[in-house]
């Protein structure tokens, strides 16, 4: 993978020894940091295509790294770290990470998993316009991890936005859980779907009576679809 840039964020000098060697070897450009904060302002030096984040961090986080680098950007993130319990899993993806590695690892199982989830991502999109939907009363920029009602900025949680984005992307289709889970989630998510019914609830609620123009619509015993209504469209 040569020329593509990874960020790896991990206090553990022998994990991060590890990762460079097998990273360098598949022909990556590897940058460290061995703290949150300062794996933040890295994260805005070096702009990395892909971040590796331990959730055990001095200073700040991993948790709350990713967080923050959620509200500005949907870069390829994976969480490399000892936390194994499943709640720790789950609140990984949660926050937006895109796969979720237990500590001790093998090399070439991160590099096998980097590939796959840059696979699901595809190839970065140079048109901003790509990364927008934009309809009655409704604005997402995932460029920014951004959603506007009515003009005005709405708190969203990343997996929120990204459901809400995915459907707004495919008017009327409809999506079944399983679906949503691989497509928005990804395949090694842990929880079950019915946390998509939790997701689309808080979207409804946050979004009731914006448009007649539009709606997340339930299509009963298969899953959920963004509906436009006859005569409406997004631009």
């Amino acid at each position: 993978m040569q020329g593509v840039k990874v960020l790896v964020i991990d206090a553990d000098q022998g994990s991060a020894e590890l990762l460079r060697l097998c990273l360098e070897k598949d022909g990556y450009s590897v940058f460290f940091s061995s703290n949150g904060e300062e794996g933040l302002s890295k994260f805005a030096a070096v702009r990395p295509d892909i971040v590796l984040l331990d959730a055990v961090l001095p200073a700040i986080d991993g948790w709350q790294v990713c967080r923050e680098i959620r509200k500005t950007s949907s870069v390829p993130l994976i969480f490399i770290t000892s936390k194994s319990e499943v709640f720790d899993r789950v609140l990984g993806l949660e926050l937006g990470a895109d796969d979720y590695i237990v500590k001790p690892f093998d090399g070439k199982e991160v590099i096998a998993r980097i590939k796959a989830v840059c696979r699901r991502i595809g190839p970065k999109k140079q048109d901003d316009d790509l990364r927008e939907v934009h309809y009655d009363g409704l604005d997402i920029d995932m460029s920014k991890y951004e959603l506007k009602v009515r003009g005005k900025i709405v708190d969203a949680p990343p997996k929120e936005l990204e459901l809400l984005f995915h459907l707004a992307s495919h008017p009327n289709t409809v999506f079944n859980r399983d679906q949503l889970l691989d497509e928005v989630w990804g395949f090694e998510y842990y929880g079950g779907s019915r946390t998509i019914d939790v997701h689309i609830k808080r979207l409804r609620d946050k979004l009731d009576g914006v448009s007649k123009e539009w709606s997340l619509g339930t299509v009963w015993s298969v899953g959920y679809k963004f509906e436009l209504n006859e005569g409406s469209d997004g631009n």
